[in-house]
């Protein structure tokens, strides 16, 4: 990059990096944190983007694209980290690769209490669940932080998730 570029705004970071990891899959509940990358997928060729009715769909989802030789990713909300907990055990009994991609509720500025359990919850449960976490809270945590945890699942056959909090995303507005 020249230095006259202007950086890519971190939203538009995520696709590129997972397609440069052969991410053929995005298993995703809508969400708006997730917008860009969601978008991105649908309008991409080479990606399949599956819209899921519950989180842990999703690994189920991912285990059968890896064994037909792709690799996906999920992108999901906190608040449904806990819908997949007794389905985490899939990935970490049979060894697959699992990315997720967490946009974070219950966290700094949450207008919804009924987030606030669940986003308080979400990293030790999944780290109790054997997968690794990493938080991003500036821009600039998300492309190495995002790599880092592909390379890390593809690689090792590893379960790991990057935790987008809500500095990063921005303060959710409550509107009438």
């Amino acid at each position: 990059m020249s230095t006259d570029e202007t950086p890519q705004p971190w939203q538009d970071q995520i696709l590129p990096i997972l397609k440069k990891f052969d991410v053929k899959h995005i298993a995703y509940v809508p969400d708006a944190g997730h917008s860009a990358a969601i978008n991105q997928a649908e309008a991409d060729p080479d990606i399949t983007a599956v819209t899921l009715t519950t989180e842990e769909e999703g690994i189920g989802y991912l285990a059968g694209a890896w064994l037909g030789g792709q690799r996906g990713a999920m992108l999901l909300q906190s608040s449904g980290v806990g819908n997949c907990i007794n389905t985490l055990a899939l990935a970490e009994r049979a060894r697959f690769p699992l990315l997720m991609l967490v946009t974070m509720r219950g966290d700094w500025a949450e207008f919804n209490g009924w987030q606030n359990p669940m986003g308080q919850a979400t990293e030790p449960a999944l780290n109790l669940m054997g997968v690794r976490t990493w938080r991003a809270d500036k821009p600039e945590d998300v492309e190495p932080l995002v790599r880092g945890a592909a390379g890390m699942a593809f690689n090792g056959d590893a379960s790991c998730a990057v935790l987008l909090g809500q500095r990063l995303i921005g303060e959710k507005k409550w509107v009438k």
